[in-house]
């Protein structure tokens, strides 16, 4: 679509990682039930490695980014795993990884039947202990883009209002580096879900450029636990976004699983005109944007990753210097490549292929139908009431 990634458009990744073990399931199984007193018959484990760092930073690396990896694990035999694991992607993977000794390393156990959403087992580890200076500067020192993953699971994160994360991604921009944020789950019984995250994200989104939620997570985050989470109608996704971009953020993207992609920028060009590093090249493209991306067509084999990859196509567009239009695009085909493996990155193939199988004309799952008075355009996408260039059209 436009230029490969130049080494000058380099990511770090920082925030989450775990080890991932995740037992397979037969081809066709469906309608597994996980009933207390019941056995379930599963086939060998499959080991990665999980949590943002690893499934977002992974895929943009077989995006073909320049990436650095910053996490944290234990001197344990997980976290020797951990980094043997990026160690076979690329040695240069595990260089920016903190160990330390005599903390435990986080891992997940995933349950992903076929055709139905997976479920976690999780423990936080190390990255309960993940803070501010586990940001190594000299390795953040020249990125245009830093990518934080899943604070709802780092207790430092969201301790003392997200002080701390506040902080490193504060300090990420006064280095000239773009930030973006992601977040995950919430336990409601635990700590991370009794905190006032509508507040927590008041302090924090002033120094985040894109802010790349759920539906179900946002729902959580804003309007609390004991809501309804309901279907991500437009007016719903209208108010979620409008309420993040009065926040301070510039760019929200709003994941919808079998929906799509929902894209929402800010209508004030000063606010795009701050994000650091030229990451929104052509401002008039991004500004007062309202965009909805519908999945592609695949066979689900399992959904391990798969927000985390639509968020490493999404940003892999951004560092290419293209539309919103294209990124969005961009996010949801590599979330459909992702969802067509059991792991959480393999499925991922690097960008040329990705890019070919677009032009072949891969087709796209049909919007629901709250979404039919929206206007589609090149490669169905579709665009909102909110959307200002569709606005001036009909003005």
């Amino acid at each position: 679509m436009t230029r490969a990634a130049q080494p000058t458009d380099r990511v770090v990744v920082a925030g989450h990682i775990c080890l991932d073990l995740i037992p397979t399931f037969a081809p066709g199984k469906t309608g597994v039930r996980l009933d207390p007193g019941t056995l379930v018959q599963v086939g060998p484990a499959l080991r990665s490695t999980g949590g943002a760092v690893s499934n977002t930073g992974l895929a943009l690396h077989r995006l073909g980014a320049d990436v650095t990896l910053m996490g944290k694990v234990g001197d344990d035999p997980f976290g020797r795993d951990v980094l043997e694991l990026l160690r076979q992607r690329d040695p240069a993977l595990a260089e920016g990884m903190a160990v330390v000794t005599g903390e435990h390393t986080s891992y997940s156990i995933v349950v992903s039947p076929p055709g139905v959403d997976r479920m976690f087992l999780h423990c936080p580890g190390a990255n309960d202990t993940f803070g501010p200076e586990d940001i190594n500067p000299d390795r953040l020192a020249g990125a245009k883009l830093l990518h934080f993953g899943y604070p709802p699971i780092m207790k430092r994160m969201y301790r003392e209002g997200g002080r701390e994360l506040a902080q490193l991604l504060s300090e990420a921009r006064q280095l000239g580096t773009a930030t973006s944020l992601d977040t995950c789950d919430l336990d409601p019984d635990t700590e991370a879900g009794q905190t006032d995250w509508r507040s927590l994200l008041e302090r924090v989104l002033p120094h985040v450029d894109v802010f790349a939620p759920s539906f179900d997570e946002l729902c959580y985050m804003l309007q609390g636990p004991a809501n309804e989470v309901g279907s991500p109608t437009p007016e719903r996704l209208a108010r979620l976004a409008e309420t993040l971009l009065a926040m301070g953020a510039a760019v929200v993207v709003i994941k919808l699983g079998e929906h799509g992609l929902y894209l929402r920028t800010t209508d004030d060009r000063a606010r795009l005109e701050q994000v650091p590093g030229d990451l929104l090249r052509d401002i008039d493209a991004w500004l007062g944007r309202e965009l909805l991306s519908p999945c592609f067509e695949v066979e689900v084999v399992g959904a391990n990753g798969s927000g985390d990859c639509t968020i490493a196509g999404l940003l892999a567009a951004i560092l290419r210097g293209e539309t919103p239009e294209q990124a969005a695009t961009a996010a949801t085909a590599v979330g459909a490549c992702n969802v067509e493996s059991a792991d959480a990155t393999t499925g991922v193939r690097p960008w040329p292929e990705v890019e070919a199988r677009l032009k072949q004309g891969w087709a796209r799952r049909k919007p629901a139908s709250a979404f039919a008075d929206w206007a589609a355009h090149a490669g169905d996408i579709r665009t909102g009431p909110h959307d200002r260039p569709r606005q001036q059209a009909s003005a």
